[in-house]
């Protein structure tokens, strides 16, 4: 178990296997704390090669905390598209104007002080703390668990928060204050990158294999334990690319809930009939010329799945709408890219506005 294990005999070998095999990755290379909080904020839920583009154009558009809380909301979530969860980067800007306001416009060197800010939880405000500032406090997140529910043959649920306070708790005292930050990249590189979360780990590779019980037992396979999630609510939706020549019709969401404040192609609940769509389309005040059916699509969510279909359909003029509908707008489709944040759970759909969204933007 955890509490009974000998942390202690993991820092040496971990902090002399960590310069030789730490990737270079454009946070790394400045730990300035803005730079690592915005690096920990888009590494949640998202791979570190899908990070890098966003990364480092997130830094080149907003270089200083100053720039991300003046921000224009539009202009914002167009630099975090595809990167999804968008509460993230809301909640980044109001921490970042509560910043600017009273903490003289940098992030406070205070790991309490870090927590008080919004959407900043533990481990962020230990990477924040830890890393940037060299405080020695503990930052533990999936990998970090992962590691040490194997080395210590733990099968608790690392889903409770009760086991991840308690591996905080353990970790704190064994962190050397002279390499804190050191240290919690060198936990957060050996889950990464040898005591991977799919597919076999490189057992071989670690330096904790000596102290390694799972390694040991043969156990690795069945750990960490993890208790079975809620199942997600799955939601019907009839998704309606309207065209004219030039123009695409989009609503926008509004600026509470799901995907607040971001550009959506129109949908009604349900999967609606090719007739239905028409009818969709005659009840906006439009006069639908030809309605093709699309591909289906599936997105997925943290709690919620949207299975949806989609009707491609052709208007005779989206001005004859009159823009008399609250939200909605009609879109140049060659300015769009750039313009107006659509959620990646749209993606299927938005090449038939020839736009390209999230990665795609940025793969040559």
């Amino acid at each position: 178990m955890l509490k009974d294990y000998p942390i202690h005999q993991l820092v040496q070998p971990l902090l002399e296997w960590y310069p030789l095999h730490a990737r270079v990755l454009p946070w790394r290379q400045k730990p300035e704390p803005y730079r690592v909080w915005v690096s920990e904020i888009m590494l949640q839920q998202t791979r570190v090669e899908a990070v890098r583009p966003y990364f480092e154009r997130f830094m080149e558009a907003l270089p200083d905390l100053v720039s991300l809380a003046e921000c224009p909301q539009e202009r914002l979530l167009k630099l975090w598209e595809g990167l999804g969860y968008y509460n993230r980067v809301r909640n980044m800007q109001e921490a970042a104007r509560t910043v600017v306001r009273d903490y003289g416009g940098s992030l406070p060197p205070d790991y309490d002080e870090l927590l008080k800010l919004k959407g900043i939880g533990h481990y962020t405000a230990g990477a924040i703390a830890s890393i940037a500032y060299g405080i020695p406090v503990p930052a533990v997140d999936g990998n970090v668990l992962r590691i040490l529910m194997r080395v210590s043959e733990d099968d608790s649920d690392i889903l409770k928060q009760s086991v991840k306070t308690q591996a905080e708790q353990l970790l704190k005292p064994v962190i050397p204050e002279n390499q804190a930050g050191i240290f919690t990249q060198a936990m957060m590189e050996l889950g990464a990158t040898v005591c991977v979360p799919n597919g076999a780990p490189k057992c071989t590779e670690c330096p904790w294999k000596p102290f390694c019980l799972a390694y040991r037992n043969g156990s690795y396979d069945g750990l960490p334990k993890k208790g079975k999630p809620k199942p997600r609510k799955i939601e019907q939706k009839t998704v309606f690319v309207i065209r004219d020549g030039q123009k695409v019709l989009l609503h926008r969401r509004p600026q509470k809930g799901l995907l607040a404040g971001m550009y959506e192609f129109p949908n009604a609940a349900g999967h609606l009939t090719r007739k239905e769509a028409a009818a969709y389309a005659e009840q906006m005040g439009l006069f639908p010329l030809k309605v093709e059916p699309l591909e289906e699509a599936r997105h997925i969510f943290s709690h919620i799945e949207w299975q949806m279909t989609g009707y491609m359909i052709r208007v005779a003029q989206l001005d004859d709408m009159a823009e008399q509908k609250e939200g909605y707008v009609f879109a140049q489709a060659e300015v769009s890219e750039e313009k107006y944040a659509i959620p990646s759970a749209f993606a299927r759909y938005t090449k038939y506005m020839n736009i390209r969204l999230g990665m795609e933007r940025y793969e040559k």
